[in-house]
């Protein structure tokens, strides 16, 4: 078992930043990958960044050269450093974790709201 925990989100102005990370803790070892995906209101789930163990990353092109993903090993921390946000980009945005097994697991989710 895997659970995460997000923190970060909050309002910002249009082409404000914010980081958002998320902590892993319970079978770390385990992981293949962590991420982030984000739901705004009315629509379906999204990809927005992964990072995977060995370091491949992968970009939703809506976030491409705006969003970077990253992660802390020693803290089990994955962050997403979000840059000239979009009134577009409010979103919940959940963090995302896979092991090898192909099991999935989420966190609670955390609020971004983008004022214009």
């Amino acid at each position: 078992q895997v659970q995460l925990v997000e923190s970060g989100g909050g309002l910002v102005q249009a082409g404000g930043s914010l980081r958002l990370s998320c902590a892993a803790s319970g079978s770390i070892l385990s992981i293949a990958a962590m991420g982030w995906y984000r739901q705004a209101p009315g629509k379906q789930r999204e990809l927005v960044a992964t990072r995977t163990s060995g370091g491949t990353t992968n970009y939703a092109d809506s976030v491409k050269g705006q969003f970077t993903i990253s992660r802390d090993n020693a803290k089990n921390t994955v962050y997403l450093q979000m840059n000239s946000l979009k009134p577009e980009d409010t979103a919940v945005y959940y963090c995302y974790a896979r092991n090898y097994y192909v099991d999935n697991y989420w966190g609670q989710g955390t609020q971004v709201t983008v004022s214009s």
